[in-house]
């Protein structure tokens, strides 16, 4: 009597939860797989029920969920799908939070606050996350929250290509909004053949948040380009702030680069009006109708996660994809 064994190999699915479908969809067609079909509804209290329609055992599981507004809904729509993929027997759950919530939540700036980036992280462990995939944290330290892999990816290369074809390099300065992007920019200046570093020294009111008086430029950017990077914009208020300052100190054209478009209301307003040439974010959040204005471009991230998550699969090079630089 022989044994009739089933075949054993690893099986990539892909599940997404209910806040970026557009992103789901384009990660799937890059990977060529399907997004798992799944039950999800809100009960009249808010509760949230999910249960998926094909088997996932011994599943090589990705649960991708992005967070714009309703944030705190979708973090534990993410956790439940989490929770139903472990005990489903899913053989290994990596979570793809392009825009990691919470990020600017990551140290006390005075006593009796939260670390709420650290407790995301926990969150994410106790649901049983084996491995983690994001997207330009707000800081870099964040990785070390999380108990396991973390894949941090970075969105710099694909901002920094749409510089490259669409303005000359011979003019550009690469400006950081604050001193502390400052190592951001020296990347971002090497990827754009060695071009001039300036910063915008700004202070903060640590009461008041979203709000930021910008002060003095400290580089050279008379006369020319200046590519402004951050690696988020959420009510535009920083950003706006910068390019007047940079308008002031006599800059040409100025082209705002970031990862994540929160664009909190008044964010589109302020950003159509503030005098940027061009305003550049990727799809890490769902970039929807109202927040659209004329200077907006959106590029896809989705070739950047489908190919993390096919090295993650096959155990291959996540820094590969840096050329090592990652």
């Amino acid at each position: 009597m022989t044994a009739s064994w089933i075949d054993n190999q690893k099986n990539l699915m892909l599940f997404a939860g209910r806040s970026h479908p557009e992103l789901a969809e384009q990660v799937a067609k890059e990977l060529d797989v399907h997004v798992t079909p799944q039950i999800a509804r809100d009960f009249a209290n808010g509760e949230i029920f999910v249960r998926f329609e094909e088997s996932v055992r011994g599943s090589d599981a990705f649960v991708l969920q992005s967070f714009p507004a309703p944030l705190n809904q979708w973090l534990m729509e993410q956790l439940i799908m989490i929770d139903a993929l472990k005990r489903g027997s899913a053989k290994r759950i990596t979570a793809i939070l392009p825009f990691y919530p919470y990020a600017r939540q990551d140290k006390k700036h005075r006593g009796r606050e939260p670390i709420s980036a650290r407790l995301v992280a926990d969150l994410l462990k106790t649901a049983g996350a084996d491995r983690i995939v994001t997207v330009d944290l707000h800081t870099d330290q964040i990785q070390g929250f999380f108990d396991g892999p973390v894949d941090h990816m970075h969105a710099q290369l694909q901002l920094a290509e749409h510089v490259r074809n669409n303005y000359s390099l011979d003019n550009i300065t690469v400006v950081s909004p604050d001193s502390g992007r400052v190592r951001v920019a020296e990347k971002w200046a090497d990827s754009l053949d060695g071009a001039p570093l300036a910063f915008i020294h700004k202070t903060r009111d640590p009461l008041v948040p979203n709000q930021v008086k910008s002060n003095r430029v400290v580089g050279e950017v008379e006369g020319r380009t200046c590519i402004l990077i951050d690696d988020m914009i959420d009510t535009g208020g920083t950003i706006a702030g910068a390019v007047n300052v940079l308008r002031e100190a006599g800059a040409g054209d100025v082209v705002i680069a970031a990862t994540h478009g929160v664009l909190s209301a008044p964010a589109a307003e302020r950003l159509a009006a503030c005098g940027a040439k061009e305003v550049v974010v990727t799809n890490t959040l769902p970039i929807t109708e109202d927040k659209k204005f004329p200077q907006l471009t959106v590029l896809s991230i989705a070739p950047l996660l489908a190919r993390t998550i096919r090295e993650v699969f096959e155990n291959g090079s996540v820094t590969g994809l840096f050329n090592g630089n990652a």
